[in-house]
């Protein structure tokens, strides 16, 4: 696991917008797993500005997104759809039907979540894996206690998960109970993972992933076991770790190193 530390949230965001941009241009053809909430919105933000100064495209890539809630429509104000399209899908080139979510709405939850998962494996597995990083330790939707070895399927959020989401509805009790989730197997599928965290909030939920058990108590921790996975954060998140001086020798500032 690669740790790269930066000054700043800002510095944090940067290199992960980076990354994404350089894999696009490596492998125009990517399959992308994308993810969203609050974290997400500056890095969007940064990749839409590459695109329009030429530095990134997604003409020819595919996308999926890690989950979505049970229950809405791709026009609901609080639809992880209409979030990726206000933050991302509308301001670059990206090909509309290569731009995959789950259906909250589908008629059947769990046959959605296993077509989906299908439609995964058929585009050959996700290239680049995008995530944020739950202060209880999710990833996805992947609350803590759940299968290590998890397949895209329907969860229960926790409440604090639903608090975590609740400035994007109008009162916390229309928040979603349930949500279709890429599963853990399946993010651990991807060839290269990239998670971004910042913030003091995340600290405990960092040094867990880091440096914790591998346990479901913490889903993320799984990622220790990942062949090719970067773990980007900034100071404030960085605090609770016990390794931190040799992660500033490996990776001064967050920059690159030949191991």
């Amino acid at each position: 696991m690669k740790i790269l530390i930066h000054p700043s949230a800002q510095k944090a965001v940067d290199c992960v917008a980076d990354l994404l941009a350089a894999r696009l241009r490596n492998d125009p053809a990517s399959v992308l797993g994308l993810a969203t909430g609050g974290t997400m919105e500056a890095v969007y933000a940064r990749l839409i500005a590459a695109h329009r100064a030429g530095q990134a495209s997604f003409a020819r890539a595919t996308s999926f997104n890690l989950d979505e809630y049970v229950g809405l429509a791709p026009d609901h104000a609080g639809s992880y759809w209409r979030y990726m399209r206000q933050h991302l899908f509308d301001q670059v080139d990206i090909d509309p039907s290569r731009a995959h979510l789950p259906r909250g709405d589908a008629a059947d939850p769990e046959a959605e979540a296993a077509r989906y998962e299908a439609a995964i494996v058929a585009a050959g597995d996700i290239g680049f894996q995008l995530l944020g990083l739950g202060a209880n330790g999710h990833i996805g939707f992947n609350e803590p206690t759940s299968s290590l070895a998890s397949l895209t399927r329907i969860k229960t959020l926790t409440r604090s998960t639903r608090e975590a989401n609740a400035r994007y509805y109008d009162r916390p009790e229309d928040v979603p109970h349930l949500a279709i989730t890429m599963g853990i197997g399946t993010i651990m599928r991807a060839q290269e993972v990239v998670l971004l965290a910042y913030g003091a909030a995340k600290s405990r939920a960092v040094a867990a992933l880091i440096e914790g058990p591998i346990s479901a108590a913490c889903p993320a921790s799984i990622l220790q076991m990942h062949r090719r996975a970067t773990v980007v954060i900034d100071e404030a998140a960085a605090a609770d770790l016990t390794l931190r001086a040799y992660y500033d020798e490996v990776h001064p500032k967050g920059g690159p190193a030949a191991i």
